[in-house]
């Protein structure tokens, strides 16, 4: 009995204390903890894979990450254990900024993953994938964005965020799925507060995208979402540049008049109300000044591409005398 206690204990100690280098291994999806422990001892980094499998179902610690590790002879069985739970090294990480596109998002990922940018298209505009998602989270995602007018389904779903896979072979389906959920997320402790205000997500969504590609900084985000319902309220276009540079697929600097005669739904210069879907994927902060604006009486606003700041006016006179102080002489 004694001669099993020590073995045991022995089991559990660091296999060489005093190398500190570590070497990288990688877990395979779907392995069960005795098969962990056989590539743990394989790279002779614990002494027992059984005494590896006993101890971490005794302490239910069997919910390992698979991917890729690095580990070394000097950890315990126990500190082994906690590096397998947290996660490894990412084999595919990226960041997907606010008022990010899907077509951006696609050219994102191709970058950091073996996925091309028309693979992603493809998987994220998917009939299927999207009525999977719909099916999932039916609270969030509802026939409005099924619309034949909106280009692609789930533009502003995929939240912006820091997204870390540790598994290299990770399907597109998962990691889209991933940043859907994660936009789930950010808006289940809105639910109440939204329906309060009869916002469908849909109409949240939308209207938090445009907050998101006119603000400058936090503090203009509520003023600038108040201006939008304001103008929705006395039946007047929205009159956004975003959304005339999404109907023409461009990224520019400045919308010229031309430009304002696109032909498109998403063209808020012709069309009133609210443009089909999202125009970007909208932070946490846009989300919350579209659910809470400001009380203005504003009807209008302006930034300074060169300042960042943005002035508000309540009248046409008012706006046009804040261009031509601020906007056309800079230009």
């Amino acid at each position: 009995m004694a001669s099993g206690y020590l073995y045991i204990h022995s089991a559990l100690k660091a296999v060489n204390p005093h190398h500190q280098t570590e070497k990288r291994i990688e877990i395979p999806t779907g392995s069960n903890v005795l098969k962990i422990g056989t590539i743990l001892k394989e790279h002779h980094l614990i002494k027992n894979p059984y005494v590896f499998a006993f101890y971490a179902r005794l302490h239910h610690d069997e919910n390992f990450q698979a991917g890729t590790f690095e580990l070394s002879t000097a950890m315990t069985l126990d500190e082994i254990v906690q590096r397998l739970q947290k996660g490894g090294i990412a084999a595919i990480e990226f960041t997907i900024p606010e008022g990010t596109q899907i077509d951006e998002i696609a050219a994102i990922v191709s970058k950091h993953s073996s996925y091309s940018q028309q693979q992603f298209l493809k998987q994220v505009d998917d009939p299927k994938f999207i009525q999977l998602m719909i099916h999932k989270y039916p609270n969030m995602l509802t026939a409005a964005i099924l619309s034949k007018q909106i280009r692609h389904p789930l533009e502003g779903y995929l939240f912006p965020a820091t997204y870390s896979f540790y598994n290299k072979n990770i399907s597109l389906q998962d990691m889209i799925s991933k940043m859907i959920a994660k936009t789930n997320d950010v808006l289940s402790p809105y639910q109440e507060e939204r329906e309060k205000k009869q916002l469908s997500v849909h109409q949240l969504m939308t209207m938090a995208s445009l907050v998101e590609e006119e603000a400058t900084g936090d503090v203009d985000r509520e003023k600038i979402a108040s201006v939008f319902y304001n103008r929705l309220a006395k039946n007047m276009p929205l009159q956004t540049d975003p959304t005339v540079l999404y109907a023409m697929k461009q990224h520019k600097e400045k919308v010229v008049y031309k430009d304002l005669k696109v032909n498109s739904p998403y063209n808020t210069y012709k069309h009133k109300g609210l443009p089909p879907g999202p125009i970007g994927s909208p932070g946490e902060k846009s989300i919350q000044a579209a659910l809470k604006p400001a009380k203005t009486d504003y009807l209008y606003f302006l930034a300074n591409i060169h300042t960042g700041k943005v002035y508000f006016a309540k009248t046409l006179k008012e706006h046009n005398a804040l261009k031509e102080k601020y906007i056309s002489k800079k230009d």
